[in-house]
């Protein structure tokens, strides 16, 4: 195939200039397109001494068996191309494990109970054994309803937290989808098919056109061998490869056949590391969980506060009797904690992710929604994600140098394509022109030279129907195709080409030249006229549609979006420029080296935060840019769709797989969309932001109840000696958290700017509408014990007909009074945490309206007709219910008020110290954590403490244990670490030499 060229260009009288410049445009070509060729090394050590170290082959500097010659290869792996014994490979199986990946299985029993290991299950538990254990006494039996009560809702919560855990995905599994069950093998000389499961390092191996390269390895053989990696390193284009190179398992062939060298297998490959990085960050509690463990522990305290209060004042010094006392403490035990506030929020979040569904996004972890909202930062994948990893022809960029016009050159460069085992390249071409049939329309095919490493072209000879002449079109590397280009080949449009060739690499664009030349005769294999240059192509990955449109809009929602992908600088720069990101982009060596001396970054992560982008990055390079950006306090958002993307998916705050992703993207990703493009983002960005306000509405609400339970509560006990009922309060919990839970579809307005948990402003709210209800309930208290004002004016009675309450405090009607009066109030209040101005300026949604009006219709039936035995309660009139209800409503039209002075005074106070401090660590250079207290490293081990809790009673009781996976699911993975492989063969050598 060769030949003509060669007979060409000794029979051309090119110019020496040409001639000598010749090779420096394809070097660089080469270089703009290619991998940078480095020449490979030996290993540093002495090759006659095997037994190697591991601390020796560790040392990348000594031993690296992806780069070495193949010679060393075999030497350091003790094998030769003759492949291994069945003996030999049966020692090394043992040696190294099977060809794919183990998982632990997690006992699904142990998983259920550790979803009560945390600080608010603990005091439900307490409060569940005071209720059975400790209560017993004094001739009363047990608790049993608040027992049971307590009990039921703590099942509740657990179950919807262990379902949700159980079904939010398992990346390993997922990587595992992605399988090469079957590989071919030389073993004993001989060729025969194994499973891959049982390829170890040394095993020679062969493939061929549409196998996936089973595992790692280094090509001993490569005839036309081309390999689609996109989906392991991010680069766009298929790769050729070549004697030595090393081969990515579960990498695909794309053309050719190739044998090989396993250089390393299962979880010692490049995607082996990769399985490892997923789920395996230090990070074991999601964002949602450091909140809820905050809101907790300020719940916590302050029933912790008062109950010591209670102990101190009831039994030191009103001298109660042991079960007096415990059933007041059992009062703010049950009342005070949130109990259901998993629960509600869980509620909430899985409300969100059916209304995401709609926008064809699945939801495989709910927390990331919340997490979501707050995110700062979106890193983006370039190859199939931000692009649609399909190459075109730019038609923009097109330059002509003969007579045909653009049009022309794309329909010349299609005959000079395959239209069936296409390759990437020759599909493109095709493709360009509309209709494939075009490409043989008109023409009578008489030969045809596909492309190959060596010509690096290819070429048809063709007649024309229409006017009978012999015509040869050729394509490919512009270096090859101007040397044939005898016609009009001269200095200028060697220049011209250049600054052609030049512009497309700094652009990114791939070119291939087309030649053209006509052939006298009938001979087809005879010698043409000469090739004439007639024009340049520029080939690229181009941008999805929406993806602009998505990027701009995610600016506008305050998320600043940077490009990590596995592709070229220069594409990705091109590409950075085509979509408005910017072009300020680093190579991924940056971020071992830093930043370079006398630059503006004074480190790394100046560097890293300041770019729109990064190129050439394997996995560990990705997981690496998102965990700086998470350590600098920004929550991270992370978008791909290939198997090099899962580490980064896996430790983002929040994972994306886009559609088409590849099983272990989609296993790693917390969200997984399922229809082409980017725009779902958006949607998902707005619709977390509105889940967001409603769970900081329910959370103020739920710490303000806490407040006022617990305050309210204890100074009755203290003023009174007033001993509330706790079922009674068990009734007001869930009432209030039926009410609660429609917060989930409440109609709120998403906000303009990531989304924080600025829990001081939280808390400091709580404070306020908490000790306010207080007061109205101590208020009414003190009336109806000290006065005579409501018997006198609404002439309604206590229990037997009693006018005061001054001799009895702990009436069984007061009681129902008080628990009517907390139940409406504290309902009520949510119209005023939801909105941001008047209460009555914001409508609720039609279910949260509902579910209120049907709760206060339960809460005044139980007061009028209750009359239960086994707690201290009584039905009251109808007057009481009346002076209850107006009451309530006198009291709670201030607390608009409340919210207003608040705003204008601490809110205000706590914003400006917030951003002064800000500011201060900023210019100081201290990385600013935005959604963190500073005590919440402590109250969040509270609930790391589940995940290692459930480890280790897990290996204490047998369970956990590792289980290999069946031989059919083998992962398809890729090297880097291929030198552990080497460490462990010198620490077991061979009994005979291979």
């Amino acid at each position: 195939m060769s030949d003509p060229s060669v007979e060409k260009k000794e029979a051309g009288p090119p110019p020496d200039e040409p001639v000598q410049d010749e090779p420096e445009k394809k070097k660089r070509e080469y270089k703009d397109f290619g991998h940078e060729d480095e020449g490979p090394t030996h290993a540093k050590v002495d090759m006659d001494q095997i037994q190697l170290t591991a601390e020796d082959l560790y040392d990348k500097e000594k031993v690296d068996l992806e780069t070495i010659v193949v010679d060393d290869v075999f030497k350091l792996l003790q094998c030769s191309e003759e492949g291994l014994n069945g003996e030999e490979a049966k020692r090394r199986l043992e040696l190294f494990g099977p060809n794919k990946l183990e998982s632990e299985e997690q006992n699904a029993f142990l998983q259920f109970l550790s979803f009560m290991w945390n600080p608010l299950s603990w005091v439900m538990e307490a409060a569940a054994l005071v209720a059975i254990a400790l209560s017993n006494g004094e001739g009363r039996a047990p608790d049993w309803e608040d027992f049971v009560g307590i009990v039921l809702l703590l099942f509740i919560n657990s179950a919807i937290g262990f379902y949700e855990e159980r079904n939010a995905g398992n990346a390993v599994k997922a990587l595992m989808d992605s399988l090469a069950p079957k590989a071919k093998v030389k073993r004993d000389g001989k060729w025969s098919e194994i499973e891959s499961a049982d390829l170890v390092p040394g095993d020679m191996i062969s493939f061929k056109i549409g196998d996936i390269v089973p595992a790692d390895c280094r090509l001993t053989e490569a005839i036309n061998i081309s390999i689609d990696q996109a989906a392991l390193t991010g680069e766009s284009l298929p790769q050729s490869k070549k004697l030595g190179d090393q081969c990515f398992s579960g990498s695909t062939c794309k053309q050719g056949e190739a044998e090989g060298v396993v250089i390393s297998t299962g979880p010692n490959t490049f995607f082996g590391r990769a399985a490892s990085l997923v789920g395996q960050d230090d990070d074991t509690t999601g964002h949602l969980q450091k909140i809820l463990a905050q809101i907790g522990s300020f719940c916590l305290v302050a029933i912790g506060i008062f109950v010591l209060a209670e102990i101190f004042c009831l039994y030191a010094g009103f001298r109660y009797q042991y079960r007096r006392g415990l059933d007041n403490i059992l009062v703010l035990l049950i009342g005070g904690i949130p109990i259901a506030m998993p629960t509600v929020l869980s509620v909430t979040l899985a409300v969100g992710a059916q209304q995401l569904a709609k926008y064809k996004a699945i939801v495989t972890r709910i927390t990331a929604i919340e997490e979501l909202a707050a995110v700062t930062i979106l890193c983006s994948d370039k190859t199939g994600t931000l692009t649609t990893n399909k190459l075109t022809i730019d038609r923009g960029t097109i330059r002509t140098y003969g007579p045909f016009s653009a049009e022309d050159v794309v329909l010349l460069a299609a005959y000079a394509s395959r239209t069936e085992n296409q390759d990437a390249i020759d599909s493109c071409v095709v493709g360009a022109i509309g209709d494939p049939s075009r490409a043989r329309a008109g023409i009578k095919l008489l030969d045809f030279k596909p492309f190959n490493p060596v010509d690096k072209r290819t070429e048809i000879t063709y007649r024309e129907e229409s006017s009978g002449k012999l015509k040869r079109v050729t394509k490919g590397m512009t270096g090859i195709i101007i040397e044939l280009c005898t016609r009009n080949k001269t200095s200028e449009l060697e220049d011209r080409l250049e600054a052609d060739v030049e512009e497309y690499a700094t652009r990114g664009l791939r070119a291939l030249a087309v030649a053209y030349e006509e052939l006298d005769g009938d001979d087809h294999e005879g010698e043409g006229n000469g090739f004439e240059l007639i024009g340049l192509l520029a080939i690229f990955d181009p941008p999805r549609e929406d993806t602009k449109q998505t990027i701009d809009d995610a600016v506008a929602l305050g998320i600043k979006v940077k490009m990590v992908t596995g592709d070229q600088l220069a594409i990705a720069k091109e590409t950075g420029r085509r979509l408005g990101l910017g072009d300020h982009m680093y190579p991924a060596k940056v971020l071992k080296d830093g930043p370079a001396p006398g630059t503006k970054h004074a480190n790394l992560d100046e560097m890293i935060l300041d770019a729109d982008g990064f190129a050439g990055v394997f996995p560990e390079h990705k997981y690496e840019i998102v965990k700086r950006l998470q350590g600098l306090g920004h929550l991270c958002a992370m978008t791909g769709d290939g198997a090099n993307d899962a580490p980064a998916l896996s430790r983002a705050n929040v994972g994306i797989a886009v559609e088409g992703a590849t099983d272990a993207a989609r296993g790693a990703a917390d969200i997984v969309l399922t229809e082409p493009g980017l725009s779902t983002i958006v949607h998902a960005i707005r619709g977390s932001r509105i889940i967001f306000q409603r769970m900081r509405n329910y959370s103020i609400y739920a710490c303000a109840v806490t407040i006022r339970i617990v305050v309210c509560f204890a100074i009755l006990a203290f003023a009174f000696k007033f001993d509330f009922p706790p079922f009674m309060v068990l009734i007001i919990a869930l009432l209030n958290d039926g009410t609660i839970m429609t917060l989930s579809v409440d109609r709120v307005l998403p906000s303009n700017t990531p989304d924080s948990w600025d829990l001081a402003e939280i808390f400091a709210y709580a404070v306020a509408y908490g000790l306010y209800l207080t007061l109205s309930t101590i208020a009414l208290v003190a009336i109806i014990i000290r006065t005579t004002f409501f018997f006198d004016k609404f002439g309604v009675t206590l229990e037997g007909g009693a006018t005061s309450a001054a001799g009895n405090h702990n009436d069984r009607e007061l009681h129902m009074i008080v628990y009517l009066q907390v139940a409406i109030i504290s309902q009520a209040l949510i119209f005023v945490t939801r909105s941001h101005g008047f209460f009555f300026m914001e409508r609720p949604s039609a279910a949260l309206f509902g579910a209120f009006c049907i709760a206060q219709l339960v809460s005044s039936i139980i007061a009028a007709y209750a009359d239960w035995g086994f707690t201290q309660i009584h039905s009251i009139s109808g007057g009481w219910i009346g002076v209850v209800w107006v009451w309530n409503i006198i009291w709670f039209l201030p607390l608009d008020l409340i919210k207003f002075a608040m705003k204008a005074t601490v809110i205000k106070w706590i914003r400006e110290r917030h951003n002064n401090a800000v500011k201060a660590q900023t210019a100081e250079g201290v990385p600013m954590t935005r959604t963190q207290s500073r005590a919440a490293s402590i109250h969040e081990s509270l609930y790391s403490n589940r995940v290692s809790f459930i480890r280790r009673a897990a290996r204490k009781v047998g369970f956990g244990q590792k289980v290999s996976m069946r031989p059919e699911e083998l992962q398809r993975f890729s090297s880097i670490q291929a030198q552990r492989t080497g460490a462990t063969l010198a620490r077991n050598p061979s009994r005979t030499a291979a």
